[in-house]
């Protein structure tokens, strides 16, 4: 990307135009007023304010540039919204970008076409007519085939190839690359055959995949001809990547920001019926175990806040088997994830014995519902599972049952939470309380069976790291004109001088921070020097903080370091405490004028509507103000008379 994005979208963009196309905004002075999009609210409380390029809900306090807005709106990560600003902005990209870009368009573009195909002929060829008979006869109404744009793939070999290319002008190479067709002797092969079609989009509504289902026919059985596996999903092209994708999250992202849970299930249907029933925090996984790229995409969505995840369907202990989570890996991700400041909990929704989601949620929604909201603990889930699938009145499957489930009781970190699935598991194998926990005290730290994480369906194991890594790359140069003077020094000064990063991190969050960017750069900082269970701080790494980050933000903190000012190696930690705390006061400073600014505005509309008692509300709330301003002040004071003796002393 050009040289300097951030910057230059910022620079061609105003803010209140970008906000304005979703919150309805009135003047009110120099900013502008409306209902927060982000929480419920009937009194405007959101702000945006140009001369500032910053918005403001003083409802639910999220803030930030015109990055944060659309982060927060869309669900995106900050280089996905840094892309979709600098193409609005017209922010040059360079050739081998501008190649790419246009080339993955173009690949959408042929998704999208073959997407129509496949609906057209389930609506309107008669070839269609099972398949839509099978699909109502599923559940499903012709409102939500049609709103989520189900299809058919029509038998014969090249069909579906033939019509788009001769009559839509797609290239065959074209087909090849996004996964609908393979090489044939006579030309391309479809690669949906007789299948019922499901259209697979990214978060942004874009097409990037298909899954099809093979249609059944009375003629099926045993001695029927093999056609092929029952679900077949793109293969990885550049657009589609099964571990990086949930199906249906375009249309479940919104309730997932909104409520902080999500729903992974396994299949199309179960998801489609979620959604029709109107559970739509519901996406399905695809059929693979959950990944780091997946995990990533939903947290994305919960950024200051727990995420809560629901998984409704098999959950292997052991974690080998195909489609299925390993409840060890998973455990050790809740952990490392908590350690965090945006934690995660991962629960089992259990259902009936036998029941799909989709037969749970068409014939009893209640329990569905029911489930959801008391999903049962991964250690729970594997204790019980564990003792079902073993006669635990044999000796030999006590103790199945007890390795089966110590090896993640052993990474348990919390003692109180160890005793309680301590009891759990002696309640259900009989073993005595003490003899378990003797049994656990004697197991060496990464002793099991399978390793730490069980199989590895993804090729990438859950981790913590694997989760922040899994997101794309942009770049840019001249970036610390997209933070404010004060985020640039502050953050140059963490970066130089890495011994003030945990009192910082102590006394200021990120998303105090204005500029979306130096959140990002202050967020990867905190989460490096992160104590662990014995509250020691690892040291401080630079280059493995800098290959942590998006490029975008990578380059903002080279620069930073690499900008002309003093070097914080010759002077003394007093001089540059007092540094840091004056750049602290000044963030707290323009904090304070924000709310004074709010303040007198909401004063106006108080007087011109001629509500005292509004008012007087409002004039309580200004001497509250006034007076946190004086302590400001104060301490500012403090922050002088302390460096006095230090000017004497250089």
């Amino acid at each position: 990307m050009a040289v300097g994005a951030a910057a230059q979208v910022k620079s061609r963009l105003s803010i209140a135009d970008v906000v304005g196309e979703t919150v309805a905004l009135k003047k009110a002075g120099q900013a502008y007023k409306g209902l927060c999009p982000f929480h419920g609210e009937k009194t405007p409380s959101f702000v945006v304010t140009p001369a500032r390029e910053s918005w403001k809900c003083f409802g639910c306090g999220l803030g930030g540039d015109i990055f944060s807005f659309v982060m927060q709106r869309d669900g995106l990560a900050f280089p996905e919204a840094l892309k979709l600003l600098a193409a609005r902005a017209g922010v040059e990209l360079d050739e081998r970008s501008r190649r790419e870009d246009s080339h993955r368009a173009r690949l959408r573009e042929v998704l999208g076409i073959a997407f129509t195909f496949y609906h057209d002929v389930l609506w309107l060829a008669k070839v269609g007519q099972p398949a839509l008979a099978y699909l109502r006869g599923r559940g499903f109404t012709d409102e939500t085939i049609e709103s989520f744009g189900l299809g058919y793939a029509p038998g014969g070999w090249d069909l579906m190839a033939k019509r788009l290319i001769e009559r839509r002008g797609i290239r065959a190479e074209e087909l090849a690359e996004v996964g609908l067709t393979t090489p044939g002797r006579r030309g391309p092969i479809d690669k949906f055959r007789d299948r019922v079609i499901f259209p697979i989009r990214d978060a942004a509504g874009q097409p990037v995949g298909i899954g099809g289902r093979i249609l059944p026919q009375p003629e099926d059985g045993s001695a029927g001809r093999d056609r092929g596996p029952k679900y077949l999903n793109s293969p990885a092209t550049a657009l589609f990547d099964k571990s990086r994708t949930l199906y249906l999250i375009d249309r479940a992202k919104g309730t997932i920001r909104r409520t902080g849970q999500a729903v992974i299930v396994e299949g199309y249907t179960d998801a489609l019926m979620a959604h029709q029933a109107g559970f739509t925090d519901v996406v399905a996984s695809l059929g693979t175990a959950l990944t780091p790229g997946q995990v990533a995409l939903l947290t994305r969505y919960t950024r200051d806040r727990e995420l809560h995840i629901g998984l409704a369907y098999d959950v292997d202990p052991a974690g080998q088997s195909a489609g299925a989570f390993g409840v060890r890996e998973l455990q050790q991700l809740i952990s490392d994830m908590q350690k965090t400041e945006t934690g995660m909990s991962v629960g089992i929704v259990r259902l009936p014995e036998g029941m799909d989601p989709d037969q749970v949620i068409r014939d009893a929604p209640e329990r569905w519902r029911e489930a959801v909201a008391r999903p049962v603990g991964i250690v729970e889930y594997l204790i019980d599972t564990a003792a079902d699938r073993r006669d635990i009145r044999t000796a030999d499957g006590r103790r199945q049952v007890v390795d089966a489930v110590l090896p993640v009781l052993s990474e348990v970190r919390d003692p109180v939470t160890r005793q309680a699935y301590l009891q759990h598991l002696a309640r259900r194998t009989g073993v005595e309380e003490a003899t378990l926990a003797e049994a656990l005290r004697s197991r060496r730290p990464g002793q099991g069976t399978g390793g730490r994480g069980g199989a590895d369906h993804s090729g990438a194991r859950l981790t913590v790291e694997a989760v922040r890594a899994a997101s794309e790359l942009v770049s840019p140069d001249e970036l610390v004109k997209a933070v404010t003077p004060t985020e640039a020094e502050l953050l140059r000064l963490l970066l130089l001088v890495p011994d003030e990063q945990p009192r910082v991190a102590d006394m200021l969050g990120p998303d105090l921070l204005p500029s979306t960017i130096a959140r990002e750069l202050f967020r990867a900082i905190v989460l490096q020097r992160a104590p662990d269970d014995d509250g020691l701080r690892p040291g401080f790494d630079r280059a493995a903080l800098l290959a942590g980050l998006d490029e975008e933000t990578s380059a903002l903190a080279v620069a930073l370091v690499a900008r002309p000012g003093p070097d914080p190696a010759a002077l003394s930690a007093d001089r540059i405490r007092y540094e840091i705390e004056n750049l602290l006061l000044d963030l707290e400073a323009d904090r304070i004028e924000e709310r004074v600014q709010y303040n007198l505005a909401e004063q106006a509309d108080a007087e011109r509507r001629g509500d005292p008692a509004v008012m007087e509300r409002l004039l309580n709330q200004q001497r509250a103000i006034n007076e946190e301003r004086r302590s400001l002040d104060r301490r500012r004071e403090q922050a002088r008379l302390f460096a006095r003796p230090l000017a004497a002393r250089a």
